[in-house]
């Protein structure tokens, strides 16, 4: 198994979206970055601990490039608003990828150089590429969320649109 840490905006979206991935094995919402010791959610989302929100997604390699990875991170969320998704805002939905090697930071830069050249999106990419850093795991209540909470209102207008996009967009990857 291959560990890939991805922050695109509300983990609820994240986590949501590589959880229906083929070759995804585990899905973990949590914390990157920062210089607070075992933040917490309020913490982070007071925008004060330099923490990010991301996902660490366990996937079989042989089943599912990191190339894949990326495509559906960067097909799935809006990478070049910085430190805001949405009406998310604030430094912790900040657009990054904990590279965790050379391989994904090579990757990393070689897709958002060719998206950015294709002009796959309105504006550059803001996406950050961070070395791997201490990833802390989010409350209970915020794993498997979206499964959990299909009806409320966050999930109705804002993950649901973003799983349903990476649907349509990425059928071939369901599981």
């Amino acid at each position: 198994m291959e560990t890939a840490v991805f922050g695109g905006g509300c983990f609820w979206c994240t986590e949501a979206i590589f959880s229906a991935m083929k070759g995804v094995h585990s899905v973990r919402p949590g914390y990157c970055g920062g210089h607070v010791e075992a933040p917490s959610y309020d913490a982070v989302c007071a925008g004060t601990t330099g923490h990010i929100e991301v996902v660490a997604v366990e996937y079989d390699e042989k089943v599912v490039s990191f190339e894949t990875m990326l495509d559906v991170f960067f097909g799935t969320h809006d990478p070049t608003t910085p430190g805001r998704q949405g009406h998310d805002v604030g430094p912790q939905y900040q657009s990054a990828v904990f590279a965790q090697n050379d391989m994904q930071h090579t990757m990393t830069e070689q897709k958002i150089r060719e998206l950015d050249q294709q002009g796959v999106f309105p504006a550059k990419i803001c996406t950050l590429i961070l070395p791997p850093q201490k990833f802390w795991v989010a409350e209970d209540y915020h794993h498997d969320f979206f499964e959990r909470n299909p009806g409320q209102g966050y999930c109705q207008v804002v993950v649901s649109p973003k799983v349903m996009k990476f649907r349509k967009n990425f059928y071939d990857y369901l599981k």
